[in-house]
């Protein structure tokens, strides 16, 4: 039995438990009562048509939990007014689960995990340890998220733009535990793709498979982080920025242009340089003017000022970098650098040694506090 199968199945099987009347929680806790239940006996033969055997089962045991015989009428008189039973759905049960588990009404680390939970089929151990959170913890999260979406119900279509950065967030995860959180949110994205067929979407699956082509090349075996300009790029996947190219031009020929779509062209700049001196920093800091125009970001503001660095100089870098509030995340690391190549090693270290202080991960101080030393060194 391929896990694959079950997981790829809980959304839809979800999906028609909602269209049946079921509220969504008793739906989530019946379709995965029903997985626990294939796991069992699908060991030697998967049936022919496995979502409706979901279904089917999961349907039984949401009736099997109701304890009131008034109740019960009551959802049966509700289920009757509905389409035929035996059918399992399409792809708008599958797009509105998208759209409840990242309801306005859950905060983003909420979103996140009902997301896991409930599109993507995670069990809550999985998710627990994919953000180093105490299995209770997790548990307790998904449960007041279930709970706060319980009776909602949709009679507009949802946000698709929420959705987006719901994955987006499980996307910069990446890997922790026994769960590739990068790779489930390729997953997740593709299906919202297919699902939505909108450009920004296509957008934000370009970047992710752009990004994810690096991901071998940017930590060293000991786990230390290896920059871009450092990274071998032969270990760069090839496929995967092929891919993530084409699905870019696709999304961008439509002429309607969005942030990831944006990003994604950014990151299309990256993987398309064979060398770090062929990168075409001028491109890119036309995107970044861009990308600037359609969200007005700090964040982007900053790694605008990197590119300026790199296509115009470090003293350009640096007037463009005191432009942006020095609140913002990676301000002095970024500043570091521009200093160390305007050839200012003195200021270089002492901002390296800073940005090492304020750094959000054990690898990325290890790395800024290296860089500190080397300079020091030299």
């Amino acid at each position: 039995m391929d896990p694959q199968v079950l997981r790829a199945s809980t959304p839809a099987v979800i999906g028609v438990l909602v269209h049946r009347g079921a509220d969504f929680a008793s739906a989530e806790d019946a379709v995965q009562e029903a997985m626990l239940e294939a796991t069992s006996t699908w060991v030697d033969r998967v049936p022919t048509d496995p979502k409706g055997w979901l279904v089917t089962v999961a349907w039984r045991k949401f009736l099997d939990a109701q304890r009131s015989e008034k109740a019960r009428r009551a959802r049966e008189y509700r289920v009757a007014a509905q389409p035929d039973p035996g059918s399992v759905g399409g792809v708008d049960d599958t797009l509105q689960l998208f759209f409840l588990c990242a309801h306005p009404s859950l905060g983003p680390a909420a979103a996140v995990a009902l997301t896991l939970r409930a599109v993507g089929g995670l069990t809550t151990r999985q998710i627990a340890q994919a953000y180093l959170v105490p299995e209770k913890t997790m548990a307790q999260r998904i449960s007041r998220a279930k709970r706060t979406v319980r009776d909602v119900r949709f009679d507009a279509p949802g946000d698709v733009g929420t959705v987006r950065r719901v994955l987006y967030l499980v996307f910069n995860e990446g890997y922790t535990g026994d769960v590739d959180l990068a790779a489930e949110a390729i997953r997740l994205t593709r299906q919202l793709s297919t699902l939505s067929e909108d450009e920004e979407t296509a957008g934000l699956l370009a970047l992710m498979l752009l990004h994810h082509a690096r991901r071998s090349a940017r930590t060293g075996s000991d786990g230390h982080i290896i920059p871009l300009a450092e990274q071998d790029r032969s270990r760069w996947d090839t496929t995967l920025i092929a891919k993530g190219v084409w699905i870019l031009q696709a999304a961008l020929a439509q002429d309607r242009l969005g942030e990831f779509q944006a990003q994604a062209a950014i990151a299309a700049l990256h993987a398309d340089a064979t060398t770090v001196e062929e990168t075409d920093w001028l491109q890119i800091v036309e995107w970044y003017d861009e990308l600037l125009a359609l969200t007005d970001s700090s964040v982007v503001r900053l790694n605008r000022a990197v590119a300026i660095g790199e296509a115009d100089g470090p003293a350009a870098g640096l007037e463009a970098l005191g432009e942006v509030d020095p609140a913002v995340p990676r301000h002095t690391a970024a500043a570091a650098y521009l200093c160390e190549k305007s050839g200012d090693l003195l200021r270089a270290a002492e901002l390296y040694a800073q940005a090492a202080e304020k750094a959000s991960s054990i690898p990325e101080r290890h790395h800024l506090t290296l860089q500190a030393a080397r300079i020091r060194a030299s």
